[in-house]
């Protein structure tokens, strides 16, 4: 009696073991992140003088900003957890940074790859990206709701969002819920908080 007890109590384990496998490789398959939007297609020009689109991101988690190199407030801070970013991942083909400048008639390739050089960019896929003004301030503004602006009335001249977008490897701009259950939409690049969050989140997707 006490084996048909034992085997039938086995025979349980085994089932509910063996209903449990899908849901929990589901789980870890897809991790719990909002769909803020999705990229849309952009063309521009990186620091090696290279044509980069979206399609070179196709199936890599990537992380966005918009910066310029003569930004005398927070950009500093801004690509010096972008560099503790890339770090953490440095030599990860799936993972790649796209940082936009919003002043194109003066980050040439040639200033970006200086500029590039002097932050410490490393990772090969880590674009520092120019182009057309009208075409980049489209893709901050309405593509990704990144705000950049032209004031002359503030210092350098010009203004824009300081946070970080996080985007998967179909294109989807994603980020964490909040403990309420709402998206947090954006990572902020200024606080180290939230940075430590934003490579939490890079690994789920990875």
């Amino acid at each position: 009696m006490k084996n048909y007890s034992y085997i039938g109590i086995s025979l349980v384990i085994l089932v509910f073991g063996i209903w449990a496998i899908p849901k929990i490789v589901e789980k870890f398959k897809e991790p719990e992140m909002a769909v803020i939007g999705i990229v849309p297609d952009f063309e521009f020009t990186n620091q090696d003088n290279q044509i980069i689109s979206n399609k070179n991101y196709e199936g890599k988690v990537y992380v966005v900003e918009f910066f310029f190199t003569t930004c005398p407030t927070i950009c500093p801070k801004m690509n010096e957890n972008m560099v503790d970013v890339q770090d953490e991942f440095y030599g990860n083909p799936n993972f790649a940074i796209a940082s936009f400048t919003i002043t194109p008639e003066i980050d040439t390739p040639e200033v970006l790859k200086k500029y590039a050089d002097k932050v410490g960019v490393t990772h090969m896929n880590w674009h520092m990206l120019t182009g057309e003004r009208e075409a980049i301030y489209e893709l901050a503004n309405k593509g990704f709701n990144l705000y950049v602006n032209n004031n002359q009335d503030i210092d350098g001249h010009f203004e824009h969002s300081g946070y970080f977008a996080l985007v998967d490897q179909e294109g989807n701009i994603r980020s964490r819920y909040d403990k309420y259950g709402n998206a947090i939409g954006f990572y902020d690049g200024l606080e180290k908080k939230e940075i430590e969050m934003l490579k939490e989140d890079i690994k789920k997707l990875l």
